[in-house]
């Protein structure tokens, strides 16, 4: 955000859906008008999950494509990106034949570690100039898995394609996951350059979430796609809305950043 030194995201839409409320942006206009007053608020980049006319997401370049212009069009100038997951394409196949058709490209596409042929998937975007938001999980059912799998995979990656990668984490807890992880990254995490890794919760977990990526320095996010309300419990009437709480809680440039836990000391090292 603005005077930041990391990245903020608005999520415009997410899973949501006419029902959840008059804050979510429907129709392309509408997104591209949410874009653009979420940027002036303060947002950075903007995700957006592309929907057919029935509300369907979709990767097809037929509806990728339209939106991308129209958000562009409209003046939105920062880095948009789409979702690349099996909640657009199920099939692994078809997805990177939809991802190869693309003629209006994002630039940053999100592809979840956990599904299967997400590697490959990565892959093909980098080579395509799309960076990567690669999504791994520190808990629930997939365990550590996903993010095993992802550094296996950069392992092997060249040089070009580990710099169009960063790492989003998921904080699933709520409020006490500030007093879990204290002023550090998550264990799983530690290690890797805060500028690297994008943290974001949902609903509940979301402005804890947003404050530990506001003391780590990582990016951060938010918007209606994540979470609904405002810090103090108020129903949010916008993405700008979401955007400029969020402004009011991330440090500015220079301020305290995250730390390591420090060693516990041992007497006997002192003997």
């Amino acid at each position: 955000m603005s005077g930041a030194d990391r990245p903020a995201v608005v999520s415009l839409n997410g899973s949501r859906g006419a029902a959840d409320g008059p804050a979510v942006p429907l129709s392309p206009e509408d997104l591209a008008e949410s874009a653009v007053r979420a940027v002036a608020a303060g947002a950075d980049e903007v995700l957006v999950h592309p929907r057919t006319p029935c509300g369907r997401e979709s990767l097809s370049p037929r509806v990728v494509g339209p939106v991308l212009e129209v958000l562009r069009g409209a003046g939105v100038g920062v880095p948009l990106a789409v979702p690349a997951s099996i909640g657009a394409e199920p099939d692994p196949a078809r997805r990177l034949a939809r991802i190869g058709a693309w003629t209006v490209l994002p630039d940053r596409a999100v592809v979840h570690f956990a599904e299967p042929g997400a590697a490959e998937l990565a892959r093909v975007l980098l080579e395509r100039g799309v960076a990567v938001d690669a999504v791994v999980s520190l808990g629930g059912p997939a365990g550590p898995k996903a993010l095993e799998r992802l550094r296996s995979w950069l392992v092997g990656a060249p040089g070009a394609g580990r710099a169009g990668v960063r790492v989003v984490t998921e904080i699933a807890a709520g409020p006490a996951v500030e007093r879990a992880t204290g002023p550090a990254l998550p264990t799983g995490l530690r290690g890797l350059p805060p500028e690297a890794v994008l943290l974001f919760g949902r609903d509940g977990a979301s402005w804890p979430a947003l404050r530990l990526a506001g003391r780590c320095g990582t990016a951060a996010r938010t918007g209606v796609g994540d979470v609904l309300r405002l810090p103090d419990g108020r129903p949010a009437r916008s993405n700008a809305e979401l955007v400029a709480a969020a402004r009011e809680l991330l440090p500015r440039a220079g301020e305290a950043r995250c730390r390591a836990p420090r060693p516990r000391h041992d007497p006997k090292d002192a003997a």
